[in-house]
């Protein structure tokens, strides 16, 4: 037992060492001896906080005059000290760049890390916007994309999409311009890019210089579709950090959202330890390497002490707003659905479907069925099941129709139907949360035709039809009216294709097992 009588009740810095010597933890306080006595004595502790407590050899502390410097030096403690027990800001992604050479014609390319003597322009949560954004630069503005300048225009230039400063037809203060008109988009001014633009463009119409003025429109098009595709887009003049967490099963999960100037820059997602005070934790190491914005925006009340270290570290005012309505307030929802997605994603599909269907709880274990047959031969039916959001496929089964001649959806999905719960029924194994069907009104008739005769009146079933993506329920002639987006239409889709896709993998098996005999 540590004896904390003779800790000073002052700000600080405390130092847990284990048997070795070595500190496994470091943590900051207003008052020191209130703090370290704590992890002694309350009874309520994390698993980590309660390992950390067994872990505990001897506390060192540090005091300072202010609790803002006890934050300063705890971050500057963690760094050098790296204790096993504060959390590990590993990034849970690594996004690429933009990267603008420094050359004497600049390009655009493609970089892993900001690092080197280029400008740097991301990183990007998706490869496919960043890809984008990078494509529309290039073509808008005609830069070069050769790593070595060519002796003549290459195909590039007969199509149009670069300026050619191979060939001396752009002087180097015409394509510097160009690079700046760029950077401008990359760095997140787009509007005032295109006030820019728009000037010069009516400018080039006056003086009738037709061929310019086309060229201009042209780009602002370009960019204009860029801006529009922006997920966040409002006018700032200052930068904004969104920051929005839960925690579930001593674990945190963390989602970070940069907005420059109005627009979404970046986003980071963070897995850590539950622990003491983790979140102020959090911030301070997180801006430990990076400039604070101007505004942080959060989903809870944070110590007073965290403003004014942030301020100190900026260098001026930064506020921190826990928003309850309004712009600022969608902004952190918006953080904590990409959270939910990035991290919970399957939970949250089954949560959407059981409120879609207006279930009593979202359903766990799925259960899908599809007929195949080519021209009426080779009938086969298939279920796959999903468990928690993802495919079970240990509980795949596959069926050889069997009473049935010709075609006939319906009494093939009747019988692969009766055949998978009568099993059931003998094995006494629980029947799943939903039951799906790959077809439309028919199709689910006769699936619960077939559940009644087994005498099961009370199992959930839906169907899906093709076509539309008509979603039937029982005891309504009319389809279930679901957003085509919606994350509950596109997990019943991700189900049902799933099992179309093991329908038709068996049937070209038994097709082919015909063939060679």
């Amino acid at each position: 037992m540590i004896d904390t009588a003779r800790l000073p009740e002052c700000p600080g810095c405390y130092l847990y060492s284990d048997d070795a010597g070595t500190i496994i933890y470091v943590g900051k306080a207003k008052n020191l001896k209130k703090r370290v006595s704590s992890y002694f004595t309350k009874k309520d502790q994390d698993a980590k906080t309660r390992s950390l407590v067994t872990r505990i050899a001897s506390v060192d502390v540090v005091v300072t005059d202010t609790e803002t410097e006890a934050f300063l030096l705890e971050n500057t403690l963690i760094k050098k000290h790296q204790p096993k027990y504060n959390i590990d800001l590993k990034d849970a992604k690594r996004y690429a760049w933009i990267e603008l050479t420094r050359e004497e014609y600049p390009r655009l390319v493609i970089a892993r890390r900001a690092a080197g003597d280029g400008t740097f322009f991301g990183p990007f949560v998706s490869a496919a916007e960043r890809d984008y954004v990078l494509n529309v630069a290039k073509k808008a503005f005609h830069l070069r994309t050769c790593k070595k300048l060519p002796k003549r225009p290459c195909l590039r230039r007969h199509m149009q999409s670069c300026c050619a400063p191979c060939t001396g037809t752009v002087s180097p203060e015409e394509y510097e311009k160009n690079v700046k008109k760029a950077a401008l988009l990359l760095g997140g001014k787009s509007h005032e890019l295109l006030d820019e633009l728009k000037e010069e463009m009516a400018a080039r119409s006056s003086a009738e210089d037709f061929e310019r003025a086309l060229v201009l429109r042209n780009e602002i098009a370009a960019i204009g579709h860029l801006a529009d595709r922006q997920h966040v887009e409002r006018r700032r003049e200052y930068d904004q950090d969104v920051i929005a967490y839960q925690v579930t099963d001593g674990k945190v999960y963390l989602t970070a959202f940069n907005v420059e100037r109005g627009s979404l820059a970046n986003k980071e997602e963070f897995i850590f330890e539950a622990g003491e005070d983790f979140f102020e934790e959090f911030l301070v190491q997180y801006y430990s390497d990076r400039e604070p914005p101007q505004e942080l925006i959060l989903g809870r009340e944070t110590d007073p002490a965290i403003a004014d270290f942030l301020s100190l570290k900026k260098g001026k005012h930064v506020g921190i707003i826990v928003p309850q309505r309004g712009e600022k307030r969608q902004l952190l929802d918006l953080a904590q659905k990409n959270l939910e997605i990035a991290f919970f994603r399957d939970t949250l599909k089954g949560a959407e479907l059981g409120t879609a269907l207006y279930m009593a709880r979202p359903p766990s274990v799925i259960e899908c069925f599809d007929i195949s047959h080519l021209s009426g031969t080779a009938m086969v039916g298939s279920m796959v099941q999903f468990r928690d959001g993802k495919p079970d496929k240990s509980n795949y089964r596959r069926f050889k129709i069997r009473t049935v001649e010709g075609i006939d959806d319906f009494a093939s999905i009747a019988e692969v139907v009766k055949r998978r719960y009568q099993r059931l029924l003998d094995e006494h194994a629980p029947f799943p949360d939903l039951v799906i069907i790959d077809g439309g009104k028919g199709q689910l008739s006769s699936a619960r035709g077939a559940l009644a005769g087994l005498g099961v009146t009370s199992q959930p079933v839906i169907a899906i039809a093709k076509r539309e993506e008509e979603v039937y329920v029982p005891d309504t002639d009319l389809p279930l009216l679901l957003d085509k987006k919606s994350i509950a239409l596109r997990y019943i889709e991700e189900i049902r294709d799933e099992a179309h896709r093991f329908a038709i993998v068996y049937h070209r098996l038994l097709r082919k097992k015909k063939i060679i005999a």
